[in-house]
């Protein structure tokens, strides 16, 4: 491959769809590729091995992730040296296209996976269900998956109405039912945030005996987000990598939320709904001391200071 500096450090920020498959494909050298898909779909290849990272990524929301709109795979493969697959749609389609299908079943076929000594899948949402989808095609395969939907069958999961447009486009062919499609793989993470009612149902799906699911409490909708802001991410996939991915060293490399501010206020929101106001008071407290709280924390602290000493005042009386 050419200098890989000329891709990963690329900035691919404002460019529309056709336009940024077109530059990527410039950039990717004689030993990768950007492959459209049909219209909505193109596959990027950047092959460095020994271990195969695949996934899948929506470009509309490879900004939220990267300012110079790259997928999340290359600084992965820029990092650590590993060759990466992103496959990428044009908005969210779950990936439910006869070409994407095609082009997975000829890696089948050209028996592109055996090639590496370890192959990992990863997505988020829509690409989290694609990722557990599609990692069938290479059985032993290593998954991580965010938020994952399991189908949008609605003789299934007819209780999500959040994508209701998605209700005649086939769940139930090839590469279909995601948590039947993890069968063949070696283990699966599943994080998701119980909060979301939804979500957690889709994970309650996804019960399988090598598929672990993971509670990442608060993190709300824009979990992927949270988790990339905090670095837990790509350490949980460098984990898997190595073999030393467990529930504990999940919930120790979790504990990076404690010094993340989005997480903190959305854990104080929360407590201010239920009215702990002791809870409050020493989440307030934690955060200011360690600098990562603001005006907001200040305000809730002395809001719930107030109460208890109100109540502390009514109960002398």
């Amino acid at each position: 491959m050419q200098d890989s500096a000329q891709i990963f450090d690329a900035d691919l920020s404002g460019l529309g769809w056709a336009d940024w498959c077109e530059r990527v494909n410039d950039l990717a050298g004689e030993d990768g590729y950007c492959e459209p898909l049909g219209t909505r779909h193109a596959a990027v290849l950047v092959e460095r091995k020994p271990i195969l990272l695949v996934t899948f990524e929506d470009h509309q929301k490879l900004t939220e992730l990267s300012p110079q709109a790259q997928p999340f795979g290359w600084s992965m493969a820029k990092t650590l040296g590993w060759s990466h697959l992103c496959v990428i749609s044009d908005g969210d389609t779950w990936f439910r296209d006869r070409r994407v299908y095609g082009y997975f079943d000829r890696l089948i076929d050209d028996g592109f996976f055996d090639d590496f000594d370890q192959v990992i899948f990863y997505g988020a949402g829509p690409c989290g269900y694609a990722a557990a989808a599609f990692s069938v095609a290479s059985p032993g395969a290593k998954v991580l998956i965010i938020s994952p939907q399991a189908t949008l069958d609605p003789r299934v999961a007819e209780w999500d109405d959040r994508y209701i447009h998605m209700r005649r486009t086939s769940f139930d062919d090839r590469y279909g039912y995601a948590p039947d499609m993890l069968d063949a793989a070696e283990s699966a993470v599943l994080l998701y945030d119980p909060e979301i009612e939804l979500d957690a149902m889709h994970a309650a799906l996804f019960t399988r005996p090598n598929v672990m699911r993971f509670r990442t409490r608060y993190l709300g909708y824009r979990i992927e987000s949270s988790l990339m802001r905090i670095g837990m991410a790509p350490r949980v996939l460098a984990q898997m990598s190595t073999g030393k991915l467990s529930r504990l060293s999940l919930a120790r490399l979790f504990r990076a939320r404690r010094d993340d501010s989005p997480y903190l206020f959305s854990l104080l929101q929360r407590l201010m709904t239920d009215q702990r106001d002791i809870l409050t008071v020493m989440h307030c407290r934690r955060a200011l001391d360690r600098k990562v709280g603001g005006p907001r924390f200040r305000k809730a602290l002395h809001l719930a200071e107030t109460r208890l000493d109100e109540r502390a005042a009514g109960s002398e009386t």
